[in-house]
Order: structure tokens, then sequence, then C-alpha cells
């Protein structure tokens, strides 16, 4: 059965030809197999979530743009929610109603990255990365959710060393979790895609509220 990807073909076709690219070279940018582009091009199959992200990429699209043509639901819904655990059970009810993602989500593996995420933060190379890649990152997703303005502030506390040693680690942790493209909840997959760094900031929130 052919995939309702029409509009996806046909933005494909005329960036192909704009760039004059072959098929082969487009597989070639983008590491996806060219018998798997052919049966895209040709409706045969619909691309994934991470299919498209390459494409993205390679071809210097807008991530939703791409979404959009190949039929995938894009909204720019705010998560509503006031507990972690609310949060953790939309994810989960989002994930079993658009199968899109085979990944599990946990509050123990939040965790566990941002506290892997603690230590670098202190490290030379840690807080360059924040430094460097903060501002990009917020530019790149402005108005997703109200929990920018708690990073900002993060952001702000953090580069300017305010507070101890610890909360300096908690809020490099929440910084780097939010900065780095592997998430628990890959961040292109909408509309949920940025609810775990959401949920990441209200952990690191909760912590640096309950220090002793």
């Amino acid at each position: 059965m052919e995939c309702k990807t029409t509009e996806l073909r046909q933005l494909l076709k005329e960036q192909l030809q704009l760039r004059s690219l072959s098929l082969r070279e487009l597989s070639t940018q983008t590491d996806i197999d060219k018998a798997t582009l052919s049966r895209i091009m040709n409706g045969k199959r619909k691309p994934t979530l991470n299919h498209l992200q390459r494409l993205s990429d390679a071809l210097n699209i807008s991530l939703d743009r791409l979404l959009a043509a190949a039929g995938f639901p894009i909204k720019n819904e705010k998560v509503h929610g006031d507990t972690f655990i609310q949060a953790v059970e939309e994810i989960e009810r989002t994930l079993k109603d658009h199968d899109v993602y085979d990944g599990t989500f946990s509050e123990e593996k939040l965790k566990q990255k941002l506290n892997a995420y603690e230590t670098y933060s202190q490290s030379v190379e840690g807080k360059e990365t924040i430094s460097a890649k903060f501002e990009k990152k917020m530019d790149s997703i402005s108005g997703v959710g109200p929990f920018l303005d708690q990073l900002k502030s993060m952001y702000n506390s953090f580069m300017s060393g305010r507070g101890t040693s610890r909360e300096l680690m908690l809020m490099g942790g929440a910084l780097l979790y939010f900065i780095m493209p592997v998430d628990l909840i890959p961040d292109y997959i909408f509309p949920i895609g940025y609810i775990d760094d959401a949920a990441a900031v209200q952990v690191v929130l909760n912590q640096l509220t309950n220090r002793s």
C-alpha cells in the first residue's frame, strides 16, 4: 500500500533538481540506504523521524516542513502538568498513541543522565559546551515552553558562578541535558520532544528548592 506522502515526494524531487543531486549522492550525504530513499521517493514507504532528521540536515530544510509534508502531527502544544509524574504520564500516553518511538522513559533514567551531566558540567569541556551551545539551542526552539525562562535563569547563574558548588553542578546538569542531542525523548518527536527537558528542569528545581 502506498503511503500518503505525495507532498514529501514532490518536495524531495524539487530539492534534488534544485541542487542537481542524484539519489546516490543524497544517500551518501544522509547515510540512508539508496533503496530506502527510492521507496520513500516512490511513496512505497513512510519515512521515519530519523530519516527526516537526516534529510533536514543534508538539504538544509526545516524539520517542521519535512514532518508536515510526511504527514506527521506537528503541534506547538505546551504540555500541561505541574508535577513530574504528570509529565511522565503524558509522555507514556503520547508515545502509545503515536508509533514513532520505541524507547523507554523513566524518572530513574532521567536522574542517571542528569547525574552524569552534572559531573561533566564541571569539566572545562562541559563548561565550554554550555557556553558555546546554549544560546544557539534556545534560539532554535523559541516559544516551545515555559521551562525556557527557568533554563535562562540557570544559564545566567551558572555562567556567572552564582551559587554553591552543588547548585552549580545541578544547574550544569540540566543545561547539558537540554543542549545535548541525545535525549531520552528525541527533540524532533512532536508534540512531546521537549517534555523530558522540561521534566529535567523540574527535577533540578526541586533539588535546588529542597536542598538542606
